[in-house]
């Protein structure tokens, strides 16, 4: 399969590696990079007019988050879906915003509520156009504000990276608003807990919002077998 990319821009500096990073980490996340695409060093250096040195160290970053796997004498391919890492993934995330909503529950930032209503609003508006990635975009900020409004922003950061590989799943089990809607509900559910700082419904609120794409995953499987391991 080819590669396929976003229009190109001329990257250069020390930065040069961690813009290519990114452009890649969208596009796999986005599936312009499907799993089980080989890339190539000098196609994508090319694309954003780099040597390949930073391209490589691009390569090393997403294949230590686990987007990319480096093959020694074969190259580098996206890795495919995998039922047993969705697991893995979503467990780890749980425990962490599960915490995270409980915490909440004692103390939350008003500017940090203000957000959420605002980012929810915007979710209602994205779901109603069929705007997928609008809509993962604020679903993202969503999950982001929770972990500012409880003043622990390194939260997030230890859980990006697993979220990356439950995303690219979500651009196969929400094709429209009516697998868009019921997450907007499910948030909101999760923010009338936090309001009424009843920290029981918070945290069953989160779980059953982090387990909904596990309850799509054997039909998107069945759907898309050759995207999975």
């Amino acid at each position: 399969m080819s590669l396929s990319l976003a229009s190109p821009a001329v990257v250069s500096g020390a930065s040069a590696a961690g813009r290519v990073e990114a452009e890649l980490r969208r596009a796999i996340i986005a599936l312009e990079l499907p799993p089980g695409t080989r890339l190539s060093e000098q196609e994508i250096a090319l694309k954003y007019g780099v040597s390949r040195q930073p391209v490589r160290e691009a390569l090393i970053a997403l294949a230590k988050t686990r987007l990319v796997d480096i093959q020694p004498q074969r190259g580098t391919v996206v890795v495919k879906f995998s039922v047993r890492k969705m697991m893995e993934s979503r467990f780890v995330r749980e425990a962490v915003e599960v915490a995270i909503v409980r915490q909440a529950c004692q103390s939350f930032s008003a500017q940090s509520r203000q957000r959420i209503a605002d980012f929810l609003e915007m979710q209602d508006k994205a779901a109603a156009r069929n705007d997928h990635a609008t809509f993962q975009r604020y679903d993202e900020l969503f999950h982001v504000e929770l972990t500012e409004g409880v003043g622990m922003p390194l939260a997030w950061e230890a859980i990006r990276d697993i979220k990356a590989h439950m995303d690219r799943v979500c651009q196969l089990t929400l094709p429209g608003p009516e697998a868009m809607l019921p997450l907007i509900q499910q948030h909101r559910r999760i923010m009338a807990a936090i309001d009424a700082g009843d920290a029981e419904e918070a945290e069953a609120a989160m779980r059953h919002h982090l387990t909904e794409i596990l309850r799509a995953l054997p039909k998107t499987e069945a759907a898309h077998p050759d995207l999975f391991e």
